[in-house]
C-alpha cells in the first residue's frame, strides 16, 4: 500500500513538473486529461478519490483508537508504535496524494483557460488588423465626408446661435414692454382710485346741496 502511494505521488509530481514547462509532453498530458474528463472519466476519478478518502478516515480512526489505548494504559507497546507509524505514514501519503490531484486539476483548468484566452486574443488581433486595413483604404473618403459633415454642423450651430441671440433680444424687449405695461397699469389703478374718490366726494356735495335746497323750499312754503 505504501509503495503504491509513493508511486502515485511521484507520478503526480511528474505531471505537475510537466505542467510547469512548455514542452510537447505538456500538450500530450493536457490532451490526455481533456479526454479523461469526458464521458465517465470524472465519475471514475471521484470514485477513486472517495475510496482513498474513506481509507484515509479509516487510518485516522485507527490512530485515534491507538491513542485512546495509550491514554488508558499510559504506555505504547511495540506493536502499537509500529501500527501508529504505519497508519500515520499512510494517512499522510493519501492526504498528500489527494492534494496533488486537486493541484493537477486546477493547473489543467487554468492552462486550458489560458490557451482559450490566447486564442481569443489572437482572433481579436487579426480582426482588428482587418479593420485597420479596411480603415486605411477608406480613410480618405471617410475623412472628406466627416469634414463636410463638420462644416455643415458648424453652419447649423452658427445659425442656431444667431436665432438664439435674436430670440433673447426679443425676449428682453418683451420683458421691458411687460414691465412698462405693469407700471402703466399701476398708474391707471391709482388714477381710477383717485377718480372714484373724487366721484364719491362730488356725490356727497350734491347730496348736501340737494338737502339744502329742499330745506330752503320748505321754509318758503311755510
Amino acid at each position: 500500500m505504501i509503495q503504491l502511494l509513493f508511486t502515485v505521488i511521484f507520478s503526480e509530481i511528474a505531471l505537475i513538473i510537466m505542467f510547469c514547462f512548455k514542452t510537447p509532453l505538456r500538450k500530450l498530458v493536457i490532451m490526455g486529461l481533456d479526454r479523461a474528463k469526458r464521458g465517465s472519466g470524472p465519475l471514475i476519478v471521484k470514485t477513486i478519490a472517495g475510496t482513498v478518502f474513506v481509507v484515509l478516515l479509516s487510518s485516522v480512526f485507527s490512530m485515534m483508537r491507538i491513542q485512546q489505548r495509550f491514554l488508558e494504559t499510559g504506555e505504547f507497546n511495540p506493536t502499537d508504535q509500529v501500527l501508529m507509524a504505519g497508519h500515520l505514514l499512510e494517512a499522510s501519503l493519501m492526504g498528500f496524494s489527494l492534494f496533488l490531484v486537486w493541484v493537477i486539476d486546477r493547473l489543467h483548468h487554468y492552462i486550458r483557460e489560458l490557451r482559450l484566452r490566447r486564442k481569443a486574443m489572437e482572433a481579436g488581433k487579426k480582426q482588428s488588423r482587418g479593420f485597420e486595413d479596411g480603415a486605411k483604404n477608406g480613410a480618405s473618403e471617410e475623412m472628406k465626408t466627416l469634414e463636410e459633415e463638420v462644416t455643415a454642423l458648424k453652419e447649423k450651430v452658427k445659425h442656431l446661435e444667431d436665432e438664439c441671440e435674436k430670440k433673447m433680444t426679443e425676449a428682453k424687449a418683451a420683458e421691458e414692454n411687460a414691465m412698462a405695461l405693469k407700471k402703466q397699469s399701476e398708474g391707471f389703478l391709482l388714477e381710477y382710485d383717485r377718480l372714484l374718490e373724487d366721484n364719491q366726494n362730488l356725490r356727497n356735495q350734491l347730496e348736501s346741496i340737494d338737502s339744502r335746497l329742499s330745506h330752503s323750499d320748505g321754509k318758503k312754503n311755510t
